[in-house]
């Protein structure tokens, strides 16, 4: 055979199986607008790779404040949402922008702070008890300030204890406007306290001499969740390769891989997956 046939069954033969390939497979991915927690814990380092090696789909973070999260899938710049707010993500759902929610995992927050506790908050059962002292002493106190998950259940929090803490923004209460990473580096350098998801905090490497100061506190259960854009509002998300990662996600393979994700030999997400309550 000369070797100019040859050549052309072989580009033949290439291009049949290329257009047998799944577009999973010929390097698809999806846009997911997730919070930073999820992102600075490593959950998505230890979780994405298994998805990608069984589908061929690739799943690209986009790491931010819950509320900017949820910004921005509204404006159709992701094919999913994955964020810890569930009031604002049923809103989403109800308002027409989300098609679906579903619980995904719980961890929970604690409140961190210096060793030394000027507070004396430590050991304390009830958080509304912990942010009362901080007030009352006029300690130092670090939030986020960004509409964040964790920005909105620490403003929620202080809503019960019937303080205003941003009546005091600039004198001991410093709203960081930044990420959680940053904005624990600002409790640190100014021995603050904080509100932080635990797994932010087992993975946060400038602890110095914080620590967790008060925890176990029901009213300090973190639940995220996973949302679904609605395609109606958003034409052009990827519908179908978002939904695979939902199924994997809400499914037996992806419940086990967030039980399996440790650092310093604690589990940092708890899987509860309910399949969409929403």
């Amino acid at each position: 055979m000369k070797l100019s046939n040859r050549l052309f069954i072989s580009f033949a033969a290439a291009g049949v199986l290329a257009a047998n390939v799944s577009p999973a497979l010929a390097g698809d991915f999806i846009l997911l607008q997730s919070t930073t927690s999820t992102q600075n814990s490593g959950l998505y380092d230890h979780l994405l790779p298994l998805f990608e090696d069984k589908t061929g789909i690739q799943v690209r973070v986009v790491a931010v404040g819950t509320g900017q999260a949820i910004k921005n899938a509204r404006n159709c710049d992701g094919d999913l949402l994955l964020v810890h707010a569930k009031a604002a993500e049923e809103a989403f759902v109800k308002e027409g922008s989300g098609k679906k929610r579903s619980d995904v995992m719980y961890n929970d927050f604690v409140l961190i702070g210096p060793s030394d506790d000027p507070a004396g908050v430590k050991g304390l059962s009830e958080i509304e008890d912990a942010l009362e002292a901080v007030s009352g002493k006029e300690a130092a106190f670090a939030s986020r300030g960004d509409d964040s998950g964790t920005h909105k259940k620490e403003l929620s929090l202080w809503k019960m204890t019937g303080i205003d803490p941003v009546a005091h923004s600039g004198e001991w209460y410093r709203e960081t406007g930044s990420g959680m990473g940053a904005t624990l580096n600002a409790a640190v350098a100014m021995g603050a306290y904080a509100l932080t998801d635990r797994a932010t905090w087992i993975s946060f490497g400038n602890r110095a001499q914080h620590e967790i100061l008060v925890e176990g506190d029901a009213d300090l259960f973190n639940q995220y969740g996973v949302v679904t854009i609605n395609p109606e509002r958003c034409p052009n998300i990827k519908q179908d390769a978002a939904k695979r990662f939902v199924d994997w996600l809400l499914g037996p393979e992806g419940q086990a891989a967030i039980a399996d994700y440790r650092l310093e030999d604690q589990q940092l997400f708890f899987p509860n997956a309910d399949n969409g309550d929403s």
